[in-house]
């Protein structure tokens, strides 16, 4: 009889500081570029199919099947698909770590994965597949199969991990959510406070709920009917003059926010306030 007996040593792993924010599949059709931007975050793109440009810097970048981009956050980047063969590619959002490369002193590297391509998209497809069902405990298994995804990566010494501090993200949902507050009254959408911040609209959706434990427009949409409730009591505009003043497409879906808020129809609501105002008990 004989055997093998192999002791496992642990070493460090991003388990303790790389979070894993989101995951998407994209094909994009004909032409098609999108806008500069910026996350608060670490992103990686895997090339599956097709062929395209990034614009990372101000410099542009050829990208082919099983290559790897690696943005590191607050670095401007687009990409590009051209029609003759469409772009199709994996992205990761991670924070909480970045990526060094000890080849460059860049905040961002184009690596060629063709060697593991097999273990890689096998695990992207995994973590497409888990956030995709959302069974019990699917978190865990994302940010399991996250970590295992590292260490293929990291086996290519030309590249490191690093923990990073997130408080930045913090400082630029401040600013998002001060915008919404100055501009509550004015046709705000995701794509207005992406495009005002510099920030991708999916990274911005997650960080703002995570940071004030609301979805930026639902955030919005509250504040509206917190500055409705005060032209409801002191004013007598009408409900559809109350409603393009704080830029509800119509009056009927500010009745309908409304109600859902507080219960009952603007209407009702400010008979009661004007009630109470009168008997003295404002």
């Amino acid at each position: 009889m004989s055997s093998q007996r192999f002791e496992m040593k642990f070493g460090a792993a991003p388990r303790d500081t790389a979070k894993l924010l989101y995951i998407s599949k994209s094909r994009f059709g004909g032409d098609w570029h999108s806008t500069p931007h910026t996350h608060g975050c670490t992103e990686l793109f895997y090339c599956v199919h097709g062929t395209g440009k990034f614009d990372i810097g101000n410099v542009m970048y050829n990208v082919s099947p099983d290559d790897l981009v690696i943005v590191n956050a607050h670095v401007q980047h687009t990409e590009i698909s051209l029609n003759t063969n469409p772009l199709e590619y994996i992205v990761l959002g991670v924070e909480g770590m970045e990526f060094t490369f000890t080849d460059s002193g860049e905040n961002y590297a184009i690596i060629n994965c063709r060697e593991i391509r097999n273990d890689v998209l096998y695990l992207l497809n995994l973590l497409l597949k888990e956030i995709g069902d959302q069974n019990d405990g699917f978190e865990t298994v994302c940010q399991d199969l996250l970590e295992v995804l590292f260490i293929h990566l990291l086996r290519d010494s030309v590249l490191g991990l690093k923990s990073v501090d997130t408080k930045r993200a913090g400082t630029e949902m401040a600013s998002v959510k001060r915008y919404i507050d100055e501009h509550f009254s004015e046709n705000i959408t995701l794509d207005v406070l992406a495009d005002n911040s510099h920030i991708n609209k999916y990274y911005l959706s997650h960080a703002f709920a995570q940071e004030y434990g609301i979805a930026p427009i639902n955030y919005l949409i509250a504040r509206r009917i917190t500055e409705s409730k005060y032209f409801l009591l002191n004013t007598d505009h009408s409900l559809s003059k109350i409603s393009a003043f704080l830029g509800f497409s119509s009056p009927s879906y500010f009745a309908q926010v409304f109600h859902k808020a507080e219960g009952v129809s603007p209407s009702v609501y400010r008979k009661k306030l004007w009630a109470e105002k009168e008997a003295g008990n404002p």
